[in-house]
């Protein structure tokens, strides 16, 4: 039950090609967004979208995948686990961030 407590599983499509960055010690890094609907009625029996944006990370051969394969509307699933970070602006205000840490990464669609 361990494994169930911080997981989290979504399938969406990339907002943007991933953002690359590789640090001074040579890990590889693969940031980027995506984006799950879901549908619901409103009051009015009307269909409504809800549109969702998450950021995800992706670390050394996940990154490498990320890389050379995905790109800006693809279909994607993810598992991973929530992290919380924050950091402060120039201006000295303390912004949060959540993000999705990727652990498994699979390529959908075409």
């Amino acid at each position: 039950m361990n494994a169930l407590k911080n997981k989290v599983q979504l399938i969406g499509n990339l907002g943007q090609d991933p953002e690359i960055v590789t640090l001074e010690n040579g890990s590889k890094l693969a940031k980027f967004t995506i984006a799950t609907n879901d549908f619901y009625k409103n009051a009015q029996g009307e269909k409504v979208e809800d549109t969702q944006w998450h950021n995800v990370v992706a670390w050394d051969k996940l990154a490498d995948i990320a890389e050379s394969y995905l790109a800006k509307g693809k279909q994607i699933a993810v598992e991973g686990k929530l992290t919380h970070r924050s950091y402060e602006t120039k201006e000295g205000e303390k912004r949060y961030f959540t993000e999705v840490r990727c652990n498994e990464l699979l390529m959908l669609g075409k």
